[in-house]
């Protein structure tokens, strides 16, 4: 598991945080502090990771990262951390517009072509 605070190129992502998966690499971002937890064979391990780094669930959501694909097909948003039904979120994908524009914003950031 690694945390992603500074800009890394999508290819090193293949290279160094691709562990457990060939095509997808889960990661959690937390949407506030803008850092993403990745590369690990559970949400819930990433997510606890960050939690222990001082973020706030409120702020956590998880994704699938397919970094193999078209830019606008890197991130699919769907994680059993997800199911929020007091933020409510009842569904494994996140369903609030703005999460989802955060999150991606957040990914184009610190995951470069």
């Amino acid at each position: 598991m690694f945390l992603i605070s500074e800009a890394v190129s999508k290819d090193a992502v293949l290279q160094t945080y691709n562990t457990y998966f060939k095509t997808m690499i889960k990661a959690v971002v937390d949407v506030h502090r803008e850092l993403i937890a990745i590369d690990a064979e559970l949400h819930a391990d990433l997510e606890s990771m960050l939690l222990h780094e001082g973020s706030e669930q409120e702020n956590l959501w998880g994704i699938n990262l397919f970094l193999g694909k078209d830019k606008e097909d890197w991130i699919e948003f769907t994680a059993l951390i997800n199911i929020r039904p007091s933020m409510d979120n009842r569904t494994m994908e996140v369903e609030d517009p703005k999460i989802r524009q955060k999150i991606t914003e957040v990914v184009g950031r610190l995951i470069t072509e």
